[in-house]
């Protein structure tokens, strides 16, 4: 291979716009992902989190939407308290406002806005929490529809100085608490997932001696823990609404298919065709519809599984841990979306195998006809192929009767002319040799015709 030397390697830059690797002789080109490849691992780092510390968790629905309106609300929130925004295209951004930090990240169809503030309480847990320190002028400015409230408090522990489990609950409005010791016991998790009050849930940690990145991770799995699993069930409405849409669409497709079988019955195919369409458009209409939902959640119950099982959580006696309650709850209501995408699917099967069918009888019918139509056609042909040889016979007596005037006009002049002949013997044969060639010629014109129309 030639060597490219400095100066045409700048150059060969400069005009092609392309980055080169150098590595000794070797210059290789990069491919123009890269860096974008490289840095997508690192995009969403965990963050460290000193305990006490409360935490507040907001996730908005935005749809794939809002993408300028939300970096123009962060960069409102940065120049309030001059700080630096984030740039436009960055999933994630972290920044510290004095009394509150904000970390905010961007998925495909939600983002989540996580205020915190370390510090010890300043009175019991929940009663003031890390919204509390956020400009609420700027907060009722959101993007989009919150989806997911949480507050969130981390306290430390050695175990000893732990309330007890009736403390804890009435933390909770005095719901029933599920409980769990992530990380093999170097925490202790408590949550009721209900919302209070305040609209928000709640979710209490005692931090049992973790380090700042092995609590930031366990937080940040849990705040992950409870956005994917009310995102997971945003199909479970939609899924009982199409379900019992469903029923009434299945028993006309039953009565259809029957009125299809019972051919003799006097039903109009044109109508049947014209139901079979209108069912077949509102079986796609709520394809298209659930879809997406239907996968996103399936999507996001998979998620939630991973994190309930990195956070290795052990029992707490006489309470449901986080993976006992949720897949108790959250496994129905995402097999209700498949069972209904399943059910979709075979009444959009169904519907297409009626549909083929109720087209084959129909074509067959067409088939009929046409083949009706080629029989009258045929009867015509002939009917007119024989009033064509009656005109032909007769078209060569009438031109022979003619043609033998002409011929008698054309004697009796020659005779005038002194000429003598036997004009009734001459008339006579010139007779059967007038037909004769008028005969001759409108067969050769016939056969002529003919043959120009093969051609």
């Amino acid at each position: 291979m030639e060597q490219i030397n400095e100066q045409q390697l700048t150059a060969l830059e400069l005009s092609t716009g392309t980055d080169y690797l150098k590595s000794g002789a070797a210059s290789l080109e990069i491919h123009p992902l890269r860096d974008e490849l490289y840095n997508e691992l690192h995009s969403r780092p965990f963050h460290l989190l000193n305990s006490p510390a409360q935490i507040t968790h907001i996730a908005v629905q935005h749809g794939g939407k809002f993408r300028d309106e939300e970096h123009q609300f962060l960069s409102q929130l940065c120049d309030r308290y001059q700080t630096s925004a984030p740039a436009r295209t960055m999933p994630c951004y972290h920044q510290n406002f004095g009394l509150f930090s904000l970390r905010w990240e961007r998925h495909l169809e939600f983002s989540s806005y996580t205020f915190i503030h370390e510090g010890p309480l300043t009175g019991v847990p929940f009663a003031k929490n890390a919204i509390e320190y956020v400009p609420k002028d700027w907060l009722n400015s959101i993007p989009g529809k919150v989806v997911v409230a949480l507050h969130m408090v981390v306290e430390p522990s050695d175990g000893d100085e732990e309330p007890g489990v009736s403390v804890v609950r009435d933390y909770f409005d005095n719901l029933r608490l599920i409980g769990s010791r992530p990380h093999n016991g170097g925490a202790k998790v408590w949550t009721a997932f209900r919302l209070h009050n305040d609209g928000f849930g709640r979710m209490l940690i005692y931090n049992r001696g973790m380090t700042t990145a092995q609590l930031g991770r366990l937080v940040q799995r849990l705040l992950e823990l409870e956005t994917y699993r009310l995102m997971a069930t945003l199909g479970v409405p939609m899924a009982r609404q199409i379900n019992g849409q469903l029923n009434g669409l299945e028993s006309e497709l039953k009565e259809l298919t029957q009125q299809i079988a019972n051919a003799d019955e006097g039903y109009s195919d044109r109508e049947l065709l014209s139901k079979m369409s209108q069912m077949a458009a509102r079986s796609e209409a709520f394809r298209s519809q659930s879809n997406y939902r239907f996968a996103a959640s399936l999507a996001y119950y998979d998620v939630v599984l991973h994190r309930l099982d990195v956070i290795k959580e052990d029992e707490i006696t006489g309470h449901l841990t986080l993976r006992e309650f949720l897949s108790r709850r959250l496994q129905p209501a995402v097999r209700t979306c498949q069972t209904v995408s399943t059910r979709l699917d075979d009444i959009s099967r169904r519907i297409t195998r009626a549909s083929d069918l109720l087209r084959t009888r129909v074509e067959t019918a067409v088939q009929e006809q046409n083949q009706q139509l080629l029989s009258s056609m045929d009867r015509r042909a002939n009917l007119q192929l024989r009033l064509q040889q009656t005109v032909e016979g007769l078209s060569v007596a009438a031109i022979s009767y003619y043609s033998i005037g002409l011929i008698k006009y054309l004697m009796d002049s020659i005779y005038g002319l002194g000429v003598s002949f036997n004009k009734d013997l001459v008339l006579g044969g010139a007779v059967p040799v007038v037909i004769f060639s008028v005969f001759m010629g409108t067969r050769f014109i016939h056969k002529r015709l003919i043959k120009d129309a093969d051609h």
